[in-house]
């Protein structure tokens, strides 16, 4: 009978181990998921502040252009300095689209990194799940060949060295 208690408390903790793990490693992944979503607001802020940080350059610039084409003497809104201005503007636009895209991509696979740290904890949860019905059928496994006599002698040897595989296994 000391046997069996022993396969039975075993296998028990076994599994409650198990199970602890599986939720563990599941948590660990949900939390980096969410600093990765973090991450991705992040550089979308970010964005937002470049653009405002290159539109005062822009302004600057545009400004300091102004007063040099007024200085020498041409006419601003005409000729050459309508065209430097819609070239300025133009480009000022470009660069804002630009800095938005890839801000958009850059947060695109923070999220997408996230999804997979989310996939991954859900895999660590199922796998700890199959081996606690791993040891479920080990155990059950163990005690039905201590039942059954186990082929002569008192069956302890044998019962131990079920319980001893099922515990190894299961690591």
């Amino acid at each position: 009978m000391g046997a069996q208690a022993f396969t039975i408390a075993m296998g028990v903790s076994q599994y409650q181990q198990q199970g602890v793990i599986g939720k563990y490693n599941q948590a660990a992944n949900n939390r980096a998921a969410a600093v990765l979503d973090g991450q991705a607001t992040q550089i979308e802020q970010k964005a937002e502040f470049d653009v405002a940080q290159f539109n005062k350059t822009y302004q600057k610039v545009k400004g300091e252009t102004t007063v040099a084409l007024a200085k020498s003497g041409v006419q601003v809104g005409t000729g050459s300095a309508y065209n430097i201005a819609l070239s300025n503007a133009l480009e000022k636009r470009l660069q804002e689209n630009l800095i938005y895209y890839n801000s958009r991509v850059a947060a695109a696979n923070k999220r997408e990194e996230a999804s997979f740290a989310r996939i991954k904890g859900n895999i660590a949860r199922q796998e700890a799940r199959l081996a606690q019905i791993k040891t479920i059928a080990s155990t059950g496994s163990s005690l039905m060949q201590m039942n059954s006599g186990g082929g002569g002698g008192s069956g302890q040897s044998s019962t131990y060295t079920q319980a001893n595989y099922a515990f190894a296994g299961s690591r």
